[in-house]
């Protein structure tokens, strides 16, 4: 189901055990092979997850004239959606455009161009992740509490071992207990190897994490942070710290690190996108939660603030999966097409 995964690269060294204690997860119990479900399940799913956005956006078009009255009226859908302001009006801008160049006169049509219009701006957050270029393959994940971060790092686990990956989790959200439960029952249900230390220090967790991954040979290590407001610098100034102490066991990791976001949040999302970035420099996202929310249009001013981002000297920051439910395959690879589709019904 997931395009993701690269083919490994062989004939890797590995260094000497790590002093550090890895668990070797519980067989879990016996339990159905896990379905591939074809994409078009998948579109489904994300059209009834973006229903609430989309019902707002496409009752803008049920008029008989395409005038200014129809274009206030997307104005304030595209806001409602949490598109934002610059986003919005780069979306009209745009639309306006086509529906001159087409000479389109029915306010249908004027739907699915403004659907390309949503695509094209989005198509910069559409790229695969790639695993293999290093072994292991770092992924240092961090989010605010109630994103879905841990849960989004047990579904990318099991992603990754249907693909073929070894992987080794880091429980390195060492601040609350129930997080490394939780994320102990993922490794037990995927099978994998967890590194966790009760009331040890996050950056000394990951540490040895990195370390075990490198020795044995795995080829992904996750790193599950703790979950945290950009207000709070202290625990920001943590991130910073477990970041260096990852170059420390792997001078080139982390090779990947990934924000949580979830998508009910809208532009406070885009906010914490901006500040995570300034503090670890994102290599990507992960958007969950976006099943019944009406704040979907959020991830126009992700494109755009990206295109400013890449401006710069830099590169947008891709989003790589999408949540739109509670199961495993409720998290899929982004495909900006798809999104813009759905968005509209």
């Amino acid at each position: 189901m997931f395009s993701f995964f690269k083919k490994k690269i062989s004939g890797l060294s590995s260094p000497a055990a790590p002093s550090a204690t890895v668990a070797n997860a519980a067989a879990p119990e016996t339990t159905p092979p896990n379905a591939k479900r074809p994409r078009e399940s998948w579109m489904a799913r994300l059209g009834t997850g973006l229903r609430r956005t989309g019902q707002s956006i496409s009752t803008v078009f049920t008029g008989t004239k395409i005038d200014d009255a129809l274009y206030e009226e997307l104005e304030t859908a595209l806001l409602m959606a949490d598109a934002g302001v610059q986003a919005t009006t780069y979306l009209l801008a745009d639309l306006k455009q086509r529906v001159k160049d087409t000479s389109t006169t029915e306010p249908s049509a004027v739907k699915a161009l403004l659907a390309a219009s949503i695509a094209l701006l989005l198509k910069p957050l559409e790229k695969p992740l790639t695993i293999g270029a290093h072994k292991p393959t770092i992924i240092m994940v961090a989010g605010v509490n109630g994103a879905g971060k841990t849960t989004s790092i047990g579904k990318l686990t099991r992603h990754l071992s249907d693909s073929g990956a070894s992987v080794l989790l880091a429980a390195a959200d060492t601040f609350r207990a129930a997080a490394r439960e939780q994320l102990a029952i993922w490794a037990t249900r995927n099978t994998v190897e967890i590194v966790s230390q009760e009331g040890g220090d996050p950056a000394s967790v990951s540490f040895d994490a990195v370390t075990a991954g490198r020795a044995r040979g795995k080829d992904v290590v996750l790193v599950d942070t703790a979950g945290r407001l950009p207000t709070q610098l202290h625990l920001m100034e943590e991130l910073k710290k477990i970041k260096r102490v990852v170059q420390k066991a792997d001078p080139t990791g982390p090779h990947e690190v990934l924000l949580v976001i979830d998508g009910n949040t809208g532009q406070n999302a885009l906010a914490q996108v901006k500040a995570f970035d300034e503090t670890l420099g994102l290599t990507g996202l992960i958007v969950t939660k976006l099943d019944g929310t009406a704040k979907g249009g959020v991830l126009a001013a992700i494109a755009l603030w990206g295109q400013s981002r890449a401006a710069a000297g830099g590169a947008a920051v891709p989003v790589y999966f999408i949540g739109v439910g509670e199961a495993v395959e409720d998290l899929e690879t982004f495909n900006a097409q798809e999104f813009a589709d759905a968005l509209l019904g």
